[in-house]
C-alpha cells in the first residue's frame, strides 16, 4: 500500500514536471538581467520552443555569471562555432558525445592531456600539428586507438 503511494507520488511528481518543462519560460519570469540581455529576442521569445526558451534563459543566466575572461573566451568560441561547416560542427557534436561516453577518469586523462599541449609554447605545438599532418591515415589511427586506452603503469 505505502508502495503504491510513493509510486503514484512519484508519476504526479513526474507529470508536473513534464508539464512544467513544456510550458518554456515566460518573458515575464526572467530575471531583470536577462530581459536587458535577451532584449533583441523579446519579439520572439513567445514563439520559441518551449525547451529553447529554457536553454536560452539558462545560457543567459550562466553569461551573466561570468567575469570578462569567461566572456571573451565563450565569444571566441561562438565565432570559431559559426566559421564551422555543418559538416564541422556534425563531426565536433559527435566527438563530444564520443568524450561524454568516455569513463571518468579518461575524461580526465584527456582534459590534462589537452592542458599539458595548451601551456606548451607555440613553437612546440605547430612543430606536433606538422608532425601529425605529416602521418599516414592509418598512423593516426593508431595514435588515436592509443589515445583511447588506458596508460601503461611504469
Amino acid at each position: 500500500m505505502k508502495a503504491n503511494r510513493i509510486f503514484a507520488v512519484c508519476i504526479a511528481l513526474l507529470a508536473f514536471a513534464g508539464a512544467a518543462h513544456a510550458q518554456g519560460v515566460a518573458w515575464q519570469d526572467l530575471t531583470d538581467a536577462q530581459r536587458r540581455l535577451l532584449a533583441p529576442h523579446e519579439s520572439r521569445w513567445a514563439e520559441l520552443d518551449p525547451q529553447r526558451q529554457q536553454q536560452i534563459a539558462l545560457g543567459a543566466e550562466r553569461w551573466l555569471e561570468m567575469n570578462q575572461r569567461n566572456r571573451s573566451q565563450a565569444r571566441d568560441r561562438y565565432e570559431i562555432w559559426n566559421s564551422m561547416t555543418d559538416e564541422q560542427r556534425a563531426a565536433a557534436r559527435d566527438r563530444y558525445q564520443q568524450f561524454r561516453g568516455l569513463p571518468p577518469d579518461e575524461r580526465a586523462r584527456l582534459i590534462d592531456v589537452y592542458r599539458r599541449y595548451r601551456t606548451m609554447p607555440p613553437e612546440r605545438r605547430m612543430e606536433l600539428r606538422e608532425r601529425f599532418r605529416e602521418l599516414t591515415p592509418e598512423q593516426r589511427q593508431i595514435l588515436r586507438d592509443r589515445r583511447l586506452r588506458p596508460p601503461v603503469p611504469r
